[in-house]
């Protein structure tokens, strides 16, 4: 028998997610992507250098900065820059969205340039990781538009999508997309980095108040490869494609 959700969806239900692009006029990629109340503004910035270490190889690097702004939960947090570090959890999901878009990007394609994807959370409400990385895709994917519309770039660089949902287990029912109420409650929480074409780029899955059984990591799975079919369309929806 299945338990009601907080928000009224059905387990394999996102929520509200809109992906909207052009939203700030001097990067050459943005999108502010929403999944429900957690919304996250990336812009993709293209740099006509790499980092030292990757000059003269004859390929190109896309990394991402991550951050909280002040106010996108509900108590202010001080700004990292004025604490004067970045916390270990910040630097844990920059990895991670830098790894997720570099694992579809063709990096010889892009030649000796790099691109940042700058992902600031606007508001929280559980996933700004998944959001972030969804969203950050389709900044990147204008961004190369850009480029190729201006002759900088002959071929699109990009292999393939790749979009990030939150799956987890809540009242011992497996669920897609949690909130920060669902979240903060879950007996195990996961989040899946999937490509177009079917293929894993990361899994980071945990049980808070219990073990998981592989029945349910399946389910999991199963939740989790549904819900990012879904950001696909959208994704493409959003480019124009």
């Amino acid at each position: 028998m299945s338990t009601a959700r907080p928000s009224n969806r059905t387990p394999d239900q996102l929520r509200a997610v809109t992906l909207e692009t052009g939203v700030n006029r001097y990067a050459e990629g943005s999108c502010l992507v929403s999944f429900g109340h957690t919304k996250v503004l990336v812009t993709a910035s293209v740099e006509e250098n790499v980092p030292g270490w990757m000059r003269g190889k004859g390929q190109g690097w896309v990394t991402a900065e991550y951050g909280m702004l002040p106010r996108a939960t509900h108590t202010r947090g001080r700004r990292e820059a004025a604490a004067g570090k970045q916390t270990g959890r910040t630097q844990e999901i920059q990895r991670l969205i830098g790894r997720s878009l570099r694992a579809v990007v063709d990096l010889k394609a892009l030649g000796e340039r790099q691109v940042v994807l700058d992902c600031d959370v606007v508001q929280a409400d559980g996933g700004t990781r998944t959001a972030a990385i969804t969203g950050a895709w389709v900044a990147m994917a204008s961004a190369f538009d850009y480029l190729r519309a201006e002759g900088v770039l002959k071929a699109d660089p990009i292999l393939d999508q790749v979009a990030a949902v939150s799956c987890g287990v809540c009242s011992d029912q497996p669920v897609l997309d949690l909130d920060y109420e669902e979240d903060s409650s879950a007996e195990a929480d996961s989040n899946f980095v999937l490509t177009g074409s079917g293929t894993i780029v990361e899994i980071q899955a945990t049980g808070e108040k219990r073990g998981f059984t592989r029945t349910e990591f399946d389910r999991l799975f199963q939740l989790a490869d549904g819900g990012c079919a879904e950001l696909f369309a959208m994704q493409r929806a959003a480019l124009g494609r």
